[in-house]
């Protein structure tokens, strides 16, 4: 998708609208085809974007005309934020906004009661570089008549910049471990967590103080919950979890915090589902949904990670069909700004539910609308995510019989797959895949006791404990038990519950 499809796809019908109306009052010439681009990149009408203009000498013209509309949507998108946020942060840019304006217009009085206002708002939302700004300003201005004494904001103005500078290391250090998650993700590097946060503190020189706040905390646990998910061991970030749980209990939350809160709440409900600890993982996840209905903005950016995990809740304590129920309604609820990875998440998620229970034909159907290439997946969800989803797809086509598609893909897995999963010692995916390859080549293989006692060992490794490896073993189990892999599946997390 270009640039300009993705920035309309930000509109909804009423934005359009008003986007339209602010094109036609910037239009000076009746000639301009700005208004009928526009249309045509709604329509998706490909044969009217190349008749736009008539000759191939016009090809400048289009893209000066593309550039045009570029410019003025960000415009348009710009304002239209700004007027329409009701954030605490954005009261507080308005108030400096109007406290200049004011200020250059010697109505100085009420201009610095509007600055005195944002100064309290920015402060208590920790916002410090927009906190530099404004004391600049009551800097620029302190020799005007009722303003504050110059000691004093000078002092503040200097206590401020040393709450910047150390947000700006927090933030380096944060960067830089996002970094090295990309280089776990893609290329399969091996690296120690622990080892890796401590090497990345002492490299930024943050102190233990500068990490107990609560961006600080989502950041770290961010990071862990990425590493755990690639590990696929959530035992390994355990300690980062106990800390949190401390952190929390020993700080007032503020409605200020509200966008880490819910994440916090968010990675600890799915350590716990990961751990198979389901009935904490639900009271988080409760605890979320509590905080969420506080501001319509965090529950329409939250509401469909919170709906996977609810679900996932769900099928893995034996409620399958009202997991599938909450997934289907989740999808159809999705909006044109939900974001695609989460609604990606979703579809995998009720795939597998539905391949798992035995559910051939919709599980297929719903296969069929995981769309998007490889390498959009491995950038997007990472490497992991796409193994998994490409595991499933052969699952699902040797279930339904299409043993000449399931082996294809079987091939196609390894010459794209083989290197990196040898490079990051991932060598039980290839003996997987190997098991399942011997029962689409002879199905009598899976009563060989060998080959059973070879996928029961399986369960008897720590690295083999989490939900969705469980899932897939209990699909080689379902062969020789003749059971659906749920109704192998569910005695298996019962079974294994809290050892990961």
């Amino acid at each position: 998708m270009d640039s300009l499809s993705e920035l309309t796809r930000l509109l909804n019908n009423n934005d359009k609208k008003l986007f339209k109306q602010f094109l036609q009052r910037k239009n000076k010439r009746l000639d301009v085809k700005n208004l009928q681009l526009l249309d045509l990149i709604e329509t998706d009408d490909i044969d009217g974007l190349n008749s736009l203009y008539e000759s191939e000498k016009n090809n400048d013209a289009y893209y000066a005309l593309r550039k045009r509309l570029q410019d003025n949507l960000l415009l348009f998108l710009s304002q239209k934020t700004f007027e329409s946020s009701h954030s605490d942060t954005y009261d507080a840019l308005r108030l400096v906004v109007v406290g200049r304006f004011l200020l250059e217009n010697d109505v100085i009085k009420i201009a610095f009661k509007c600055l005195d206002k944002a100064e309290r708002l920015a402060e208590h939302l920790e916002q410090f570089n927009l906190l530099n700004e404004l004391l600049l300003l009551k800097l620029q201005y302190a020799h005007l008549p009722g303003a504050e004494n110059l000691e004093a904001l000078t002092a503040r103005l200097l206590r401020n910049q040393s709450n910047m500078q150390r947000e700006a290391k927090l933030n380096m250090a944060y960067a830089f471990l996002r970094q090295e998650l990309q280089e776990i993700h893609l290329k399969g590097k091996i690296v120690n967590l622990t080892a890796l946060m401590i090497t990345t503190i002492r490299k930024y020189k943050i102190s233990a103080q500068d990490l107990m706040t609560y961006k600080s905390i989502y950041q770290i646990l961010f990071i862990a919950n990425e590493y755990a998910a690639i590990q696929q061991n959530y035992g390994l970030i355990e300690r980062y979890v106990n800390r949190t749980n401390q952190f929390i209990q020993s700080h007032v939350y503020k409605q200020s915090y509200l966008f880490y809160h819910i994440s916090i709440l968010y990675f600890l409900a799915n350590f716990h589902l990961r751990r198979k600890d389901f009935v904490r993982s639900a009271s988080y996840l409760k605890e979320m949904m509590d905080l969420m209905l506080t501001d319509s903005r965090y529950y329409t950016l939250f509401y469909l990670r919170h709906q996977l995990l609810s679900a996932l809740n769900l099928f893995f304590t034996d409620f399958a069909d009202e997991a599938i129920e909450l997934l289907k309604k989740s999808i159809s609820n999705t909006k044109h700004t939900s974001k695609p990875e989460d609604i990606e998440d979703l579809r995998v998620c009720l795939t597998m539910f539905l391949a798992l229970c035995n559910n051939n034909r919709e599980s297929l159907k719903h296969l069929t609308l995981l769309t998007r290439t490889d390498a959009w997946y491995e950038k997007k969800m990472g490497m992991l995510w796409t193994i998994r989803k490409n595991l499933m797809e052969i699952l699902i086509q040797a279930q339904f019989s299409n043993i000449e598609l399931a082996m294809s893909r079987i091939g196609s897995f390894r010459r794209r797959y083989k290197k990196y999963l040898l490079k990051t010692s991932e060598e039980r995916v290839l003996l997987f895949l190997s098991l399942v390859e011997k029962c689409l080549l002879k199905p009598d293989a899976a009563f060989d006791p060998a080959y059973q006692k070879t996928v029961l060992n399986m369960l008897n490794k720590a690295e083999n404990n989490d939900i969705f490896t469980l899932s897939f073993i209990a699909w080689l189990i379902a062969r020789w038990e003749k059971k659906t892999a749920y109704k192998v599946v569910i005695p298996l997390m019962q079974n294994s519950n809290h050892t990961q």
